[in-house]
């Protein structure tokens, strides 16, 4: 058996995290409620509270047992209620091949069913917690089981999808434009443009979808990734700026100052008091 055991690989979570939803924010709500799109999966298992969440531009309300896998680079914001729980399952992209390629939003009425997936989350937990050999291979079969579970409950009926309309689809069109190309020079109207559709309709559909218009949408996408960055020391905040598309500093500052109130200065400043 020594022979067998003598080559078990050192603990490694391979990128998976388990964590309570507020813990996302770091004490900034824009961490969430911005929209953003984030390089990892995300399963968020609500069980208090009610909130929205926004995913792809189409907002639902969310409340207690409620489920909502985000697939990486899905375009979000979360706005929980001031009572809400919430754990957040993270995983890389790649770990497991089982996990849906769409969005899921499950309202799980079952208590069977609930209780499954607290069990899948607490096992996880205990071998993030424990720290031993062959974790990263847990990790992933463990994964591998919450994939089994969602799809199953979407077999049962319990998926909360809105249903499919060409406002939504457009929005989602939209949407996928925003995560591919925030960082670019383009304006809304651009994107309309692209998209085959007039800013005004573009615009109406979006506040009909989520209660923000598409310029909105983009606004919010592009200061999310400014504050993100602004939050670290480095790198420069020209760099940023141009990084995220803007023909100049003094036109990003002025950009964050309108949406913030603050500098870019002055909000590095700040993160560097809470680190």
């Amino acid at each position: 058996m020594a022979a067998a055991t003598s080559g078990a690989p050192a603990p490694v979570s391979g990128g998976v995290r388990l964590v309570p939803l507020a813990q996302l924010t770091a004490s900034n709500s824009w961490r969430l409620s911005l929209q953003h799109d984030r390089p990892e999966n995300l399963l968020v298992w609500f069980t208090r509270g009610q909130g929205r969440v926004t995913v792809n531009g189409v907002r639902r309300g969310i409340g207690a047992h409620n489920a909502i896998y985000l697939p990486a680079r899905t375009l979000i914001a979360i706005e929980p209620g001031p009572q809400s729980l919430a754990q957040v399952l993270i995983s890389p992209t790649g770990l497991t091949g089982q996990l849906p390629h769409r969005p899921v939003h499950l309202r799980v009425r079952e208590s069977l069913a609930q209780g499954e997936l607290t069990a899948e989350l607490d096992a996880i937990q205990r071998e993030l917690r424990e720290d031993r050999p062959y974790m990263a291979a847990a990790l992933q079969a463990r994964i591998g089981l919450v994939a089994v579970w969602l799809h199953r409950q979407v077999e049962a009926g319990s998926s909360d999808a809105p249903r499919e309309t060409a406002a939504h689809r457009l929005v989602k069109r939209f949407a996928a434009r925003v995560v591919a190309q925030y960082n670019t020079d383009q304006t809304m109207a651009e994107h309309a443009e692209a998209l085959n559709v007039t800013p005004t309709h573009l615009t109406r559909v979006c506040r009909e979808a989520c209660g923000l218009t598409a310029a909105d949408i983009l606004t919010q996408r592009r200061l999310y990734e400014a504050r993100l960055r602004l939050a670290q020391p480095r790198p420069a905040i020209q760099d940023i700026a141009s990084d995220l598309g803007f023909t100049s500093a003094a036109y990003f500052t002025r950009f964050v100052q309108q949406h913030t109130g603050m500098t870019p200065s002055a909000l590095r400043a700040q993160g560097a008091q809470v680190r």
